[in-house]
Parts: structure tokens; sequence; C-alpha cells
């Protein structure tokens, strides 16, 4: 059984080295790659005190290059490592033992923590939302349950992105929209939460999402594509009305990503 950080990059972010750092300090061994549509001197350079292989694929979509990244190792499991975040060092032993029990799984995540101006944060509005929309997945036996898989990404995505890894023979070799800039992953959990198999949640904080204003989420909010995406994802569990309505109230959740 193998498990893989594949660490996408893009372009020169001032946090990459980081994030490497915590993917290849953990507390069991697992494999490093870089993947990159964007290939640069910086991503070299960092690549070569690491000692880690480039993956270079062609940029297409932010979807495409999703999908790129999950499918360029050959791996049982894999977490797409996003560049900006860190992984506590006992990240990838958790995905591993908790794979073990469940062969089933679609995905495993775990909770996750807050990086703000470089410090932790574990709790605010936002994270409490998430956590209460994930409580029926913390019960194993609700985990492979249709309903409960998506009662919980139903009014919001409560599933963190960076904080997911891949059960590869269990998820279809291509699972990210590639229209869309801001909620790839809210649409792949809806579509994988249709699948047989379950949606595996870890209740321990083992990874730090970095909350900032030079991010491509940020960027992405303030040109108010989010917005559009949100309805567009909501509207496959809600009525049109019903969907507008809680997009209104997600739409203020938006403040939280911004410092």
């Amino acid at each position: 059984m193998k498990h893989t950080f594949v660490v996408l990059a893009y372009k020169e972010s001032e946090y990459l080295e980081e994030c490497l750092k915590s993917v290849t300090n953990q507390s069991v061994k697992t494999n490093v790659v870089i993947a990159t549509t964007t290939p640069n001197k910086h991503i070299e350079k960092l690549a070569n005190k690491f000692g880690l292989e480039i993956k270079k694929g062609k940029h297409t979509t932010i979807g495409g290059d999703f999908d790129f990244a999950r499918n360029c190792v050959d791996s049982d499991l894999v977490t797409i490592a996003h560049q900006d975040d860190v992984y506590d060092e006992t990240y990838a032993e958790e995905m591993i033992n908790y794979y073990k029990k469940y062969q089933d799984a679609i995905i495993l995540f775990p909770d996750y923590y807050e990086v703000r101006n470089g410090k932790k944060t574990y709790s605010n509005s936002n994270l409490k939302i998430k956590r209460i929309l994930l409580t029926s997945l913390r019960i194993n036996r609700f985990s492979g349950i249709r309903h409960f898989k998506r009662n919980a990404i139903r009014f919001g995505n409560a599933i963190s992105c960076p904080a997911v890894t891949y059960v590869q023979k269990n998820c279809p070799k291509k699972i990210f929209n590639t229209h869309m800039k801001c909620d790839i992953d809210w649409d792949a959990w809806e579509k994988l939460s249709k699948l047989k198999g379950k949606f595996i949640f870890i209740n321990k904080k083992l990874m730090g999402h970095r909350i900032d204003d030079t991010t491509t989420t940020t960027d992405i909010i303030n040109q108010g594509i989010r917005t559009k995406e949100d309805l567009e994802v909501l509207k496959n569990f809600w009525p049109t009305g019903i969907a507008k309505l809680i997009n209104k109230l997600y739409k203020k959740s938006e403040k939280n990503n911004i410092i």
C-alpha cells in the first residue's frame, strides 16, 4: 500500500518551501513529488533542495491541473497538497491507518485549522459551521450512505480540498470540473457522493489551510466568481428558489477568507 503527496505548485509561491518541509517530515514513510504546469527556477530550486521529482504537465484548466496531479503517480492513496498549506507530521500515518480499516473509502479527510498571518486558528464561525455539517460523517455506519454523504455538503462545502486523500481505485480517473475556477472541489464531492463507497471523516486537526490575501481563492472571491459557482453546485441539491436563498447566506462566509 502506497501513499503519495503530490504537491501542486503554481508559479512562485513564497509558502512552497514550508509546505514541502511539512510533507517530507512525516512520521511514516511516504512519497512526495511536485506537480506543476508552470515550471520555473523557484520550483526547480526547491525540488533540488528536497530531492524531489517534478512532474510537468500542460495547463488546461484548474480542474485539469488537479486531475493531472492526482493521476501523475502510481499510488493507492494520493493527497493533492496545496503549495500554501501545511500538513502535521502524523497526517500520512492517519490516512494510511484509516484506509486499512475502510478499504471501501472513496476519500479520507481530517478536520483542519486555518493559518492566518502565520498563526494557527483552530476555531471561528466558518470552521464551527463546517464541523456541524460533518457531524453525521463522524458515525462510521453513516459514512457510506448516500443521504448522509450528500447531507454533509448540501448546505455548503464542508470538506476542505487540501485535506483530502483520494483512494485511487475507488475514484474515477477524472473527477474535477473543467469550467469552474473556485468550486471544483465541492462539485467533485457532489459527484463522488453518488458513488458506492465511504466518505471517511477523521475527527482530528491534521493540516493547516492558509488564508492569505494573495491566494487564488481570495482572488476568485474578489472577482465574484465564487457566488456564481456556489449557486450552480447548490442546484444539484435543492430546487432553484431554495438554492438561491442558501447561496445568499453562504455568501456571508466569504468574509472569513479575508484577513
